[in-house]
């Protein structure tokens, strides 16, 4: 059973979908439930709820899904109304004024400031404090794509890298660890999408905790884990439902930017043809590892 904030839009989708959904009120958070809170810097916030409750929705799990927010914060493309209706201020949490029974999951999402320096992101403060509580606290955190870049830098100082084109498409991540608790069912390989400007780089691993655990030939690496903090990094998204890159790729195109189709995501790469939605059974398998690590 998955439970979402009292009228999030995401609920009535899922209902729709098949999934066992309950809503709670967020005025009187539920503290005994197995927590996922959810820091969405997407700039479709709807968008990315819907992705990340579908993605943990399992019908033997129970699992509280509570978006926060960090204060201060405007947004150009979510309304504040939806925020404030939906979204908990994270700093009620960070200073325990909100506790749970047993300690909560942490996602990190991506977001659209990848080429822009870690420390000139207007957040990056903020964020950093975030990710400090939770290395401290060994919650089990999932970073993904600039989310993951961003923690790696934090953390370990691992630099991200322009790349000279957009790492666009669907790309098979090969296995490298198949007895790392994330990997199990994933073995040897899993597709993942991709939609990125920037990387991060094996030769930039020297961390002995750090263990990449899936990478590709071509996109790089894919999937990392620290387990002595707990802590995930993926540099794609596996949470993607299957229009997501046509989407982007047919946005870019109206916006008259230079793009080419996304890669090994169309049946023989033609984009009049249908979508290949290859990654997902085993994006299910890698959310349902991750929730169990």
């Amino acid at each position: 059973m998955l439970r979402l904030p009292q009228g999030l839009p995401a609920a009535e989708v899922l209902r729709a979908e098949g999934h066992a959904v309950a809503e709670y009120d967020l005025c009187a958070v539920p503290t005994d439930a197995r927590v996922v809170l959810l820091l969405n810097l997407m700039p479709q916030k709807a968008v990315t709820e819907l992705d990340i409750a579908r993605a943990l929705s399992f019908p033997d799990t129970d699992v509280l899904l509570l978006p926060v927010r960090i204060a201060g914060q405007t947004y150009k493309t979510t309304p504040i109304e939806h925020i404030l209706a939906y979204y908990v201020d994270i700093e009620t949490i960070l200073s325990d004024k909100l506790q749970f029974s047993s300690a909560p999951s942490l996602i990190i999402t991506g977001a659209p400031v990848e080429q822009i320096p870690f420390e000139e992101v207007r957040y990056w403060p903020q964020l950093c404090e975030i990710m400090d509580w939770a290395f401290r606290q060994r919650l089990n955190t999932l970073y993904i794509c600039w989310g993951a870049q961003a923690g790696l830098y934090h953390h370990y100082g691992i630099p991200k890298y322009d790349k000279s084109a957009k790492c666009f498409g669907i790309f098979s991540q090969k296995v490298l660890d198949d007895k790392c608790p994330l990997m199990h069912g994933l073995s040897p390989a899993f597709f993942m999408p991709n939609s990125r400007h920037t990387e991060v780089r094996c030769s930039d691993f020297s961390a002995p905790q750090l263990q990449i655990v899936a990478e590709s030939q071509e996109s790089g690496v894919g999937v990392v884990y620290d387990a002595a903090h707990k802590s995930t990094f993926i540099v794609g998204h596996l949470e993607y439902e299957p229009h997501t890159l046509e989407n982007e790729y047919k946005r870019d195109l109206t916006k008259g930017l230079s793009i080419l189709p996304p890669e090994h995501y169309y049946e023989a790469d033609d984009p009049s043809g249908p979508i290949l939605w290859q990654w997902k059974e085993k994006a299910r398998q890698f959310y349902r590892n991750w929730l169990d690590l």
